[in-house]
């Protein structure tokens, strides 16, 4: 399972995303940046950061290392 805390990269936010692929992580990262924060265009060095923040998580989502 991924996994991409919004807090790692905008201070303060709580939302995260879980899929199990990471690519299914960044479609619901920038679906939540276009929906929730009137972005418009998400330049593609926005999705390298997502793709940069996103861990592995086990079921009970505890971290991978």
């Amino acid at each position: 399972m991924k996994r991409f805390d919004s807090g790692t990269l905008i201070p303060g936010s709580t939302w995260k995303a879980e899929a199990e692929s990471e690519a299914e992580v960044v479609r619901r990262a920038v679906e939540n940046l276009k929906n929730f924060h009137g972005e418009t265009e998400v330049r593609p060095d926005m999705v390298e950061r997502i793709k940069e923040r996103i861990v592995d998580v086990d079921a009970k989502g505890t971290t991978k290392h």
